[in-house]
C-alpha cells in the first residue's frame, strides 16, 4: 500500500484514535514556535490541520500541504479561513505548489515517509526568505530504532505506513548543506517522563540572511 493510500484510509479515525505521537508534536510544534515571528507558512505534512488552526492564528497567510487527499477534506471542513490554502502534493517532486517566498516552512510527522533529505531541505531552502525558518517535528529515531513506526487498525487489522529512519545527524548534515545553521533541538517525552525513551524530536534551522 502506497504512503498516500495508507493515509487516505486513516483520514476517517485519525482525529479521533488515541495517538499519543499526533498529540505531542502539536505541543512541541506550538511550544517551539512561539516565540519564532511569521506572518507567512508553508506548512508541510498539514493533515486533517491539527497544527494549521494555531498556524494560521500567528500568520497572515499559510499555504498547507499534503499528500492525502482524504486528510485534506478533513482539514478544510475544519478550518475555514481566507488565510489558509490547501494544496494537495508529493514533496518529493518538484515544489511548484508554493505560492511566494515564506518566513516559515514547517514539518509534522512527514519526513519518516521521505527516503531523500537532501532535496527536501533544497526545495525549502527555495521557498523561504532570507533568515526564515524549518520547524521540523518528527517520530524520535529511539522510537523508531525499538519498531515504533506511523501505524493504524482497521477492520482487516492493523496498517503499517512506509517508513524512514533518519538520524539526528541524518538531519542536520542534510540542512547543513542546504545553507541553514541548527538553532534549536529538544525532545519530548510521554507524560513528561524523562527517564522513558523521547516520543518526539524537534529541530528548528534558520536560512542565512544573506
Amino acid at each position: 500500500m502506497s504512503i498516500e493510500q495508507a493515509y487516505n484510509n486513516w483520514a476517517s479515525q485519525y482525529d479521533t484514535n488515541k495517538n499519543r505521537t499526533r498529540d505531542l508534536e502539536g505541543k512541541a510544534l506550538r511550544a517551539t514556535l512561539a516565540s519564532i515571528p511569521f506572518e507567512t507558512c508553508l506548512e508541510i505534512g498539514a493533515g486533517t490541520g491539527k497544527n494549521t488552526e494555531w498556524l494560521m492564528r500567528k500568520a497572515m497567510l499559510v499555504t498547507a500541504v499534503d499528500l492525502s487527499e482524504e486528510m485534506l477534506k478533513r482539514a478544510r471542513k475544519k478550518v475555514n479561513s481566507n488565510k489558509v490554502e490547501f494544496i494537495q502534493a508529493d514533496i518529493t517532486k518538484d515544489w511548484d505548489f508554493k505560492t511566494q517566498e515564506y518566513d516559515l516552512v514547517s514539518f509534522s510527522l512527514v519526513l519518516e515517509h521521505i527516503e531523500n533529505l537532501e532535496h527536501i531541505f533544497k526545495e525549502a531552502a527555495a521557498a523561504l526568505k532570507p533568515g526564515g525558518h524549518v520547524y521540523i517535528g518528527e517520530l524520535h529515531p529511539f522510537k523508531q530504532y525499538t519498531g515504533t513506526k506511523a501505524r493504524f487498525d482497521t477492520e482487516e487489522g492493523r496498517q503499517e505506513v512506509e517508513c524512514y529512519t533518519h538520524h539526528i545527524s541524518d538531519f542536520s548534515q542534510a540542512a547543513k548543506q542546504c545553507g541553514f545553521k541548527l538553532v534549536d533541538v529538544n525532545e519530548y517525552f510521554d507524560d513528561n517522563n524523562r527517564n522513558d525513551i523521547p516520543r518526539i524530536l524537534t529541530l528548528l534551522f534558520q536560512k542565512s540572511s544573506t
